[in-house]
């Protein structure tokens, strides 16, 4: 930890060389507070989402409506967290700020879409008096090659089948 202001911060964990809003494929992860199950369930190895699951699925499909610049992969809603891959295309943003729209350059990064995400499900779960809330932060990693990424997929897709093992499990 370090001090900012006299007060104690938790250090980034972000690599410090890595400009977040680069082309690139991203794996993240963001959980719920103490790991709680607001999204549901899984029986038999299959999701059983609540409506709050539900949300946070559509959420995820949604991220390239509000920002373009973006493609979403393979993802899973877990009872407690949510795994995905994000591709940042800056060559399609660069074609958008040419005819004339942009975006703020803070809402162009990771931290942004990830940001954008979040506010959206707790924003439902707001408006429906629903108790919910996410951990600070969230997890990435930069995939640098194909076998990352098949590799990383492939653990997104199993991930269901594998929740009783998995570290964010909790009965």
């Amino acid at each position: 930890m370090s001090l900012f202001y006299n007060k104690y911060r938790v250090e980034s964990t972000r690599l410090r060389s890595w400009d977040y809003s680069s082309s690139a494929a991203y794996f993240v992860t963001l959980c719920t507070f103490n790991k709680e199950q607001y999204f549901g369930s899984i029986t038999n190895e299959k999701i059983h989402w609540s409506p709050l699951g539900i949300v946070a699925n559509d959420c995820w499909l949604a991220i390239p409506q509000h920002f373009p610049f973006v493609d979403v992969d393979v993802f899973t809603v877990m009872p407690n967290h949510v795994h995905g891959i994000i591709g940042i295309n800056r060559t399609f943003d660069n074609q958008k700020e040419q005819s004339g729209s942009s975006f703020g350059p803070q809402s162009k990064n990771l931290g942004s879409i990830m940001l954008g995400y979040k506010i959206g499900v707790t924003n439902y779960a707001n408006e429906n008096n629903i108790v919910f809330k996410w951990q600070p932060r969230f997890h990435d990693h930069i995939i640098l090659n194909e076998e990352e990424y098949l590799k990383i997929r492939n653990y997104i897709i199993t991930n269901p089948q594998r929740w009783q093992e998995d570290k964010f499990y909790r009965k």
